[in-house]
């Protein structure tokens, strides 16, 4: 018994009345909330029987009918500026490779490919191909000489920065040699 009224008597009445507040707090929050959140959701008003309601599959972005496979695009309709931009990407490198052709020489595609099946004359073809390769090997003979030159440039700039970096070396080599025998000769004292 006497520990019960110790125990009692340890009891602070401001703790009590805490405990008690919070205790009702927590249930007036709870009561006294707004009756939607755990209440049926909102009942449309009355409507009448001419009325139209929602329909979310409206929203939607239907394929139309355009050919393929069951007549519908092949292609999801949010994907048209892809295959817009594929075909302008497809229609750029048509044409890059239309001036790479017409660059060599050649008037057409079509010229060229004439010309090796209806047998253009041998040796117009191997002068043509005698020209292609003195121009090939000209620009190759020039690329080699500019490498070289550059070579041999390099070289010499290695060259001397490997002496001034041998010559520091040495020089530090002796300043620590000297140093060594200075401290050998200070421990000897």
């Amino acid at each position: 018994m006497q520990r019960f009224i110790d125990w009692l008597k340890n009891i602070r009445p401001l703790k009590v009345l805490s405990v008690f507040l919070a205790g009702v707090f927590l249930i007036l929050t709870q009561a006294c909330n707004r009756p939607s959140i755990a209440g049926q959701p909102p009942q449309p008003s009355a409507q009448s029987p001419n009325t139209e309601r929602y329909d979310p599959t409206k929203a939607y972005n239907l394929n139309s009918p355009e050919g393929g496979m069951n007549n519908f695009s092949d292609v999801d309709p949010r994907a048209k500026n892809f295959e817009k931009a594929a075909k302008n990407r497809a229609e750029d490198l048509s044409r890059n490779a239309e001036r790479n052709i017409n660059e060599k020489g050649i008037d057409s595609p079509e010229q060229y490919a004439r010309n090796y099946r209806q047998g253009t004359p041998l040796p117009e073809r191997v002068k043509n191909l005698g020209e292609d390769i003195g121009s090939s090997a000209q620009g190759t003979v020039e690329g080699v000489a500019k490498g070289t030159k550059r070579g041999l440039e390099n070289i010499k700039e290695n060259t001397s920065n490997a002496a001034q970096d041998l010559s520091r070396n040495a020089q530090r080599t002796g300043e620590d040699a000297s140093d060594a025998v200075n401290r050998t000769l200070r421990n000897v004292d």
